[in-house]
């Protein structure tokens, strides 16, 4: 189990240690711990802000006070690792899946079979039920029971209708929901949920956070803390996208077309060597090079209608080829 990170004090002085290593975000910390100090406990709660700040980390630590027998309960290590591990019976963890098969695959899942999708995952009308169905029963161990619906706004709108009805009638539950903003989710929800806000971490505390997950050598890259925008989870995804793209395929995506004939060979190397996910990534990357090297903007705007392609379905080959055959034609403005 990671250790809390030195220093780390609640805002209103508690001794809490379910938010130790949750970093950079002194509002939500208030809010959750006053809620517990006054034992105001919402049904719903909206964990809204960028992804890889801390939504997540945050959620657990909430559990696991809520799980508490009392809020004031001595923080337990033990019951904490349940919830992590996702075995606590009165604790449900919901994210998007991939389905495969007539089978419900996790993100995580389908890489580690080496299955490759096209779609981006959802939260399905059938995990929905399924939060229904886990609510339907009293809490075993707990005084409440608590559901996290991690990633909501990927939800479609029969399972957002679905969750509202929940949401309306939760019973002895509390339930979180963690998306990227309050405009990304149905009104309708937002306006059963207290909202949590979460924001982007500053330079000093990015580089914090990433020291202490064993990740020092990404502080040595400006490129990717750029395009990580003070999210050490992305941070730590960009890392992990750049060193599954060959270098020398790196180098020569960086580098503008000076050939019809050598953009057409790029876009065969890319489509032969990456999946859509990493295609995606190297779009962000070259578009941020480019625009570090004061490359015309035509050339982002051009990488940006690529990405749009390449989530629209469009056979990436053919989208590299037309994206590089353009930018190689195009005349850099005196």
């Amino acid at each position: 189990m990671v250790q809390p990170l030195t220093g780390s004090v609640d805002p209103t002085g508690t001794t809490t240690r379910a938010f130790a290593n949750l970093v950079g975000q002194p509002q939500a910390i208030e809010l959750l711990q006053s809620a517990l100090q006054r034992d105001r406990i919402a049904p719903g709660y909206l964990f809204a802000g960028p992804a890889g700040v801390g939504r997540s980390l945050a959620a657990l630590g909430f559990a696991e006070r809520l799980l508490a027998h009392h809020f004031q309960e001595p923080f337990s290590a033990a019951r904490q690792q349940r919830i992590t591990q996702h075995n606590h019976p009165d604790f449900l963890w919901i994210e998007p899946t991939y389905l495969h098969q007539g089978k419900r695959l996790s993100a995580a899942e389908a890489a580690e079979q080496g299955i490759k999708r096209r779609s981006p995952p959802q939260i399905r009308l059938e995990q929905i039920r399924e939060i229904a169905t886990f609510l339907s029963r009293p809490p075993l161990e707990a005084p409440r029971a608590v559901v996290v619906v991690d990633d909501a706004h990927t939800m479609a709108e029969a399972a957002a209708n679905a969750l509202l009805k929940t949401l309306e009638e939760p019973g002895r539950a509390t339930l979180i929901l963690i998306a990227p903003s309050v405009e990304s989710l149905l009104p309708t929800l937002v306006s059963r949920c207290q909202r949590i806000p979460f924001r982007r971490l500053s330079t000093d505390d990015l580089a914090t956070v990433l020291r202490h997950l064993g990740h020092d050598e990404i502080l040595q890259h400006p490129d990717l803390l750029a395009l990580a925008q003070g999210s050490p989870g992305e941070a730590i995804a960009q890392w992990q996208q750049r060193q599954s793209v060959p270098p020398d395929l790196l180098h020569a995506a960086l580098q503008v077309p000076t050939s019809l004939r050598a953009a057409l060979e790029l876009a065969r190397q890319i489509d032969q060597a990456l999946d859509l996910e990493a295609q995606l990534w190297l779009v962000d990357y070259v578009q941020q090079a480019y625009w570090r090297s004061q490359q015309p903007a035509i050339h982002l705007e051009r990488l940006e209608t690529a990405r749009r392609h390449l989530l629209g379905y469009v056979q990436p080959r053919l989208v590299w080829e037309v994206t590089l055959m353009e930018i190689a034609a195009a005349k850099s403005p005196p």
